[in-house]
Formats: C-alpha cells, structure tokens, sequence
C-alpha cells in the first residue's frame, strides 16, 4: 500500500506561536511513518511559509533560516503544495494536512477556509466551528441556548472604550468584583487580567483591547478547573475529566508555560454524578457548535455549590508535554500516536 502525504503547518502569527510549534514537534514524532510521507510548513510570526527540512530543525529554531516558500495551491482538483526556491517552483501533492497551530489564523477559521478552498482535507474542526470556538463571546452566545451554566458575562466592543467612564458603570452594574477580562479571540490566556476594582478594570480592559476588539468581562466562579477531551466525527466520545492545578491566581499564559508549580492531576476525585454532567456537557457543547476531530472543553467546579459551569472549548488543543487533551485520551487507553492517527484516519473520511 502506498504511503499518504500528510502536511503539518504550525507556527503562526498568533501569540501561541512557540506553544504551536512545541505541539507540532510531539505530533510529528507520532505519526505512523509506515503509513505517511510527512511535509513540515512552518509559517513565521511575520506571516512567511517556509518548507521546513526536519522536526530537529524545528526544535532548535533553524527551520526559520529556510530558503524555500511553500504555497498551499488553491487550484480546484490539484490537492497540493508549492515550493519555491531561486524561483524554481517545484509541486508536492497532499492527502491531508494536521494543522498544529493555535490561536488567530490557525484555530479561527481562517486558515480551514483555505484548506477547503484547495480541496485538501484537514484535521480538526471545520470553518464554522473553528470561528465560533475562538470568539468566546459568540461561544456564549450558543451556550446560553443549551442551558448549561457558564459565568455571567458583560460584552464589551473597542469602540466602547472611547466613553471609559459609561463601559466601567455598565460592568459594575451586572457583575461584582473581582471580575475576569478576556480577549474575545486569544488562546492560551493571553491578554487576560483579573480586575479587584475600577481602576484594574481599566487597565485590563486596555491590555485586552490590543489583542482583539472584542472583549469579555466574566463574573469570578470560585472553584476547581477542569478540563474533558472530545473526539470523533460522525460519532463522538468524551474522555475522562482531568484538573489543573494552577500555580498563580489564575491559569495564565505564565502559569500554563513558564510555571513549574502548576500540575495537571488526571482522574481526580469528584462528587457523584460530576464527571458524567462534564461529558455530557463537552459533548453536548461540542456538537451545538458544529465541532470534528477534536476538542477541549473546560469547566470550573463551583466550590460552594458543586456546580459545573463552563468555561471555555479549545478546537485545536495543544499536544505539549503538559497538554491536558493527550494526557486524557491516554488514560482512556488510546496512546498518543494511535491519536494522532485516528485523527488523520478522520481527516480524510470527512
């Protein structure tokens, strides 16, 4: 049997460039090389595709000093990648791509959109989905529709920040501090602050507004984190629930990445009947927004009252040595290469 040609992108322009590219590093290594030629295309934070020649050169950062250009072509039936080099053009047809990329133009949508328009099927969630899971607000949105609990939540839009003093009032009057203030389109927590009073409200309303125009301010739920992993196309399972254990006041970028404190506890002990409102949850969360392949969905555990609320879905989670979606599908009994190629094997059947 002939081997398949599979692409991984990762990289990016988002502010998980360096997250994405560790995540690629652990996917490449799992993919059955008995059953894939593996392209690498890392794209830089300004944007260029680059052919990359080996997962050592992504590790080491050498992979940003190629020569080549790599083009996805959107050339209706050629299913492929240019590579250009002294303008030379040569062309490499693809089976399907394994985008290992996380936040803006990798999780959003947009880059789906491309991969639809060239005809080459790809893992994970599709444009739609993609593009309502990154907007945490548009999330919301379609969560209130489930009636599962979430945080009460103010929207608030960059031009509102042009009247301070009206968007602090209209804030303070739904919620009570300590509030949470996000980008409505970030990952890894980037450009998140808890506010304590107006004058922290302030500032992170002007901290969130460089990374998205839309932005979010949550109530504060008091509780534990808690994470359950989703997987499947036409038919879709959840994982067991996993918690984070995070070594700041919040999982921030810092304390995701750069924080040997935090801790992620598999099969943690709960209160009946918790795990399976968590996966049915996910599921249900997951299908309402039109997901496939994967996800992430993650909860808090309400401390006072035992209530799971929902926090946020992630449809490209990452695939580090800390990530929490591998972790979880390996306590169910799936290794991370039979993962990975599950995921591959559904790429294509889509």
């Amino acid at each position: 049997m002939s081997k398949k040609n599979v692409a991984v992108i990762f990289g990016g322009k988002s502010s998980e460039h360096e997250v994405s590219c560790v995540s690629a590093t652990t996917i490449i290594k799992h993919i059955n090389a008995d059953l894939y030629d593996i392209t690498l295309i890392g794209i830089t934070k300004a944007g260029e595709w680059l052919k990359v020649d080996c997962v050592e050169d992504i590790e080491s950062g050498a992979w940003k000093n190629s020569k080549t250009t790599a083009i996805i072509s959107p050339d209706a039936g050629q299913q492929s990648v240019l590579f250009m080099k002294d303008e030379q053009v040569t062309r490499k047809k693809l089976d399907v791509i394994f985008p290992a990329l996380h936040g803006l133009y990798g999780e959003d949508g947009t880059i789906q959109g491309l991969f639809e328009m060239a005809h080459i099927p790809y893992v994970g969630c599709g444009v739609l989905s993609s593009a309502v899971s990154m907007d945490k607000l548009y999330t919301k949105i379609i969560v209130d529709t489930l009636h599962i609990r979430q945080a009460a939540y103010v929207p608030v839009l960059k031009k509102d920040l042009e009247d301070m003093p009206a968007t602090l009032a209209r804030v303070e009057e739904k919620l009570s501090y300590p509030v949470f203030v996000k980008p409505s389109n970030a990952g890894s927590s980037q450009g998140v602050s808890k506010a304590h009073d107006r004058t922290e409200l302030e500032a992170a309303l002007q901290l969130a507004v460089k990374h998205d125009r839309k932005i979010l301010v949550e109530e504060t739920i008091i509780g534990r984190e808690i994470e359950c992993a989703v997987l499947g196309g036409k038919s879709v399972k959840a994982s067991g629930v996993g918690e984070i254990l995070a070594a700041a006041d919040f999982y921030d970028y810092e304390a995701k990445y750069n924080n040997p404190e935090s801790k992620t506890v598999i099969s943690p002990e709960l209160p009946a009947g918790v795990e399976e409102k968590v996966q049915k949850a996910a599921v249900d969360i997951f299908t309402a927004v039109d997901g496939f392949g994967l996800s992430r969905v993650d909860f808090f555990l309400e401390k006072e009252t035992n209530e799971v609320v929902f926090n946020e879905i992630n449809t490209l989670p990452g695939f580090t040595g800390i990530s929490m979606y591998p972790m979880l599908w390996k306590a169910a009994g799936i290794e991370t290469t039979d993962l990975v190629n599950q995921l591959l094997e559904m790429a294509t059947e889509r």
